[in-house]
């Protein structure tokens, strides 16, 4: 055969990989930044609502039609971890691909404005958050028994919510990194709204 042939033929073929792999980056990003991606939990924090190995659905379209809502549950980089902005990390958020930068899931309990107290029970030792000096009601919580004590370091309030942030908390209250260990979450950290369970199979369900 020609090497002419060959070479173009080789020619030909590095342009169609090369063209087919900066197709499905490009289709990565645009899922991932306007659809939604799929995610594992790691975790015990959202305890009995998700599970270690539970994997869901999350979905990024709301977010350009609708503010958070109170018990949504979201995905966000926390603030106490800094996001470098340099382009290949940024690139890595975007695609997925080998990114690194720790994202947590909690449920949002406080909303912009919102006054907020966590109070424990003289009577019997229950915890209740307060939302603007009423008991919000929680169905969803492990156990409103099972908390870890405010201290003095520790964001329990009273307190009122910054504009464009927001307080978040595992169900699981007594093994759950949250808001108030590190405060409010501001509004830009977000990543996605939880929706749906879609693996393992006897656990599918909607959020």
């Amino acid at each position: 055969m020609d090497k002419q042939i060959i070479k173009e033929k080789i020619k030909a073929f590095t342009k169609e990989t090369v063209e087919t792999a900066v197709f499905v980056v490009v289709m990565v990003i645009i899922i991932k930044f306007f659809l939604g991606e799929i995610r594992w939990i790691p975790s015990g924090s959202m305890h009995p609502t998700l599970v270690e190995k539970d994997r869901i659905v999350v979905e990024r379209v709301s977010r350009f039609y609708r503010e958070p809502q109170r018990g949504d549950i979201l995905v966000f980089y926390p603030p106490m971890i800094k996001l470098e902005a340099t382009p290949i990390k940024i690139f890595k958020r975007l695609t997925g691909f080998f990114c690194n930068d720790i994202a947590f899931i909690k449920r949002v309990v406080g909303m912009p404005g919102d006054k907020i107290e966590i109070k424990k029970s003289k009577e019997d030792g229950a915890f209740t958050v307060y939302i603007n000096d009423k008991p919000l009601d929680e169905p969803y919580i492990k156990s409103k028994y099972d908390y870890n004590d405010c201290t003095q370091a520790m964001h329990c309030g009273p307190m009122i919510i910054p504009e464009g942030n927001y307080f978040m908390m595992g169900d699981n209250r007594g093994n759950s990194q949250d808001s108030r260990y590190w405060g409010f979450l501001p509004k830009e950290r977000i990543i996605g709204r939880a929706i749906t369970i879609v693996w393992p199979f006897t656990r599918i369900k909607n959020l």
